[in-house]
């Protein structure tokens, strides 16, 4: 089938109405500006809940979205290059791709966070989100959008546009539309949000000498001609992906044209979290993450899967090194024969040849019968030896000479038995480091050590929490059956915060946990994650009614309701420093349910330190 940014221009219009409406009936309701509730979810104040700042950590979020606080003028110093480097035609393409990518991801936010708000109001959520994130005043004239004929509408003004700012600053008044970026946002957003292939354009624009810029919207179908737009929307590169899986924008433009000519192709959507389908796609199997540390050392076993060289995984307990073994596996010429995994650690010390090797009838007291060993039953495949720091000097030795020889003895024989056995090795603690001890030889570290692989931990990939967080919720909602919207904001600022010593498989128990600890159609959130594991002690800010306010993930909150709950009473009268702190722990032990450990959580305390201060004020009344 012809590719439809390649079609004549009177093709580009022709749409299959019947095919729209199935589609974006499936994704959103219809909505009307004329019957739009402003105190509707999403509101401002809850679409504000989502924006926090981690000052400590390096990072803003809005959600679980990492963000970027930067210069307007840094902004314009990047535009002005680009055009200068490569013209007004492709740098504005590049600034429109950008914008897409941003307001479809902005789509997916709302749609997952609020999946039973009705169309207008996820609509006006795009206009919020784009003035929130610093970029430009939306003042809405008219919207609406038909789910059942794909048909939308929609007419803006935008005030204090950022990019029309810089556009002025650099070039003066011109004769075109200068917000681009902006333009691509819209289009993104409402594509997104729709699945409906949204055409926005810019009928008048500050730069262009007008008061205010104004944009108008409609589905493509009911545009003259496309083709310019889509132009600007087609990636010359293949580098544009969005996050989790998302095509191109170009990708994206070509699916939903295809869509609304009457095609079989369609852009998927995003999946809530909580559902039975899978919340992150990756490139690598199950090798999840887009954190630059991360996609270094995906891309390194990528690499050196398809030889036979040794590699050696190190990384802390817990970051997925077995799991980083079995793609490495999976990759390789030797997929179709075993993958034995072996965990060094385990075995006594007695019994490790026996394992390794092999035993022959009668060697030792117990051996009743000829066994193979895991290098025998490895024969063709791969071999994971884990932990491997943890094997005693002699079994070492014993190892060297097999991964040198290609040939083993089993305990008690009398023949040397070949085998073709590609060995992966792993370690969680530093083996250079054993070396210098004494503790490791020096020639098996170097035989091991061809080609190294570091796995970094959870804590240097923050970015990728969200991800595997939406992983997992997939993965035991369906095995134990239960159904929840996902986390609330507090519990993913905890998440985003915490540490995690047990890297990934701290996170899956967390994740699991709070799965099992909800009922169905109930949000997990703070008590349900941490049990006895101390909250996280960086701070973060969020934005609360409009002000920054520092605090804990679910210390602040906490106090913040019940500083509420007292002031009317006490708004005439001296607030007591101590009653407050009495209400405080009584509150947080009634929704704890009397549980100690967990209402210390809530107010960010040890136990000791909240059993102290409650019997404190027990005692003075």
């Amino acid at each position: 089938m012809a590719d439809p940014l390649t079609l004549p221009r009177t093709q580009l219009a022709r749409v299959s109405l019947a095919e729209a409406a199935r589609i974006s009936g499936a994704m959103m309701k219809p909505g009307d500006s004329a019957h739009f509730d402003a105190g509707a979810a999403p509101t401002f104040g809850d679409l504000t809940e989502c924006l926090f700042f981690s000052p400590g950590d390096g990072r803003i979020w809005l959600d679980d979205q990492r963000m970027l606080l930067l210069h307007s003028a840094a902004f314009g110093t990047l535009r002005r290059e680009l055009i200068a480097a490569f013209g007004t035609e492709r740098a504005r393409g590049v600034l429109t791709r950008a914008g897409y990518a941003s307001g479809a991801r902005d789509a997916a936010l709302v749609r997952e966070r609020w999946p039973d708000a009705d169309g207008a109001s996820l609509l006006a959520a795009g206009t919020r989100l784009h003035a929130l994130e610093g970029v430009v005043k939306v003042e809405p004239v008219h919207f609406s959008f038909d789910a059942q004929t794909g048909r939308y509408d929609g007419e803006f003004l935008w005030h204090h546009a950022s990019e029309a700012d810089e556009h002025i600053a650099a070039y003066g008044i011109g004769n075109e539309p200068a917000c681009w970026m902006e333009l691509g946002y819209a289009i993104g957003y409402v594509t997104g949000l729709t699945g409906t292939l949204v055409i926005f354009r810019e009928v008048e624009c500050r730069a262009m000498g007008s008061a205010t810029c104004r944009v108008v919207g409609r589905d493509a179908a009911r545009w003259d001609d496309v083709a310019d737009d889509l132009r600007y929307l087609e990636a010359p590169l293949a580098s544009m992906a969005a996050h989790e899986g998302e095509s191109t924008t170009g990708e994206a433009a070509r699916a939903q044209t295809h869509e609304h000519r009457g095609g079989t192709s369609l852009m998927p959507a995003r999946p809530r979290s909580g559902t039975a389908a899978a919340t992150a796609t990756t490139h690598n199997d199950d090798l999840i993450g887009t954190a630059a540390a991360f996609v270094a050392a995906r891309d390194a076993l990528m690499r050196v899967a398809p030889t036979d060289a040794a590699v050696l995984l190190t990384g802390e307990s817990g970051v997925g090194k077995e799991r980083f073994a079995a793609t490495l596996h999976r990759r390789s010429r030797r997929a179709a024969s075993p993958f034995v995994a072996v965990n060094c650690a385990a075995l006594p010390d007695s019994l490790i040849e026996a394992e390794l090797f092999g035993v022959e009838r009668g060697a030792f007291t117990g051996a009743l019968v000829s066994r193979a060993g895991r290098f025998e039953r490895a024969s063709g495949g791969t071999l994971f030896l884990d932990e491997i720091a943890s094997l005693p000097f002699a079994a070492q030795g014993k190892l060297l000479r097999a991964l040198q020889e290609r040939e083993i003895e089993r305990v008690g024989g009398l023949r040397t038995l070949a085998v073709d056995v590609r060995v992966v090795a792993a370690s969680n603690v530093d083996l250079r480091d054993e070396v210098k001890h004494g503790r490791f030889r020096e020639d098996l570290f170097f035989r091991l050590n061809v080609f190294p692989i570091v796995i970094p931990p959870l804590r240097e990939r923050r970015d990728d929490i969200a991800l595997l967080i939406d992983r997992f919720l997939a993965q035991f909602c369906r095995e134990h059956a239960r159904s929840t919207p996902g986390l609330t904001s507090r519990a993913r600022r905890a998440l985003l915060n915490y540490a995690f010593p047990g890297n990934i498989r701290e996170l899956r128990n967390m994740v699991e946990r709070g799965v099992i600890a909800i009922d169905d159609g109930v949000p997990i959130d703070l008590p349900h994650l941490f049990r006895h594991e101390p909250l996280p002690a960086d701070q973060f800010y969020a934005v609360d009614g409009g002000m920054l306010k520092a605090g804990r993930p679910g210390g602040e909150p906490l106090a913040n309701e019940l500083a509420a709950a007292i002031s009317p009473d006490a708004a005439h009268a001296p607030l007591s420093i101590d009653a407050i702190e009495a209400r405080l722990l009584t509150d947080a032990l009634t929704r704890a349910d009397g549980n100690v450990s967990a209402a210390a959580r809530l107010v960010g305390l040890s136990r000791a330190q909240f059993a102290y201060r409650l019997d404190k004020h027990r005692r003075a009344r």
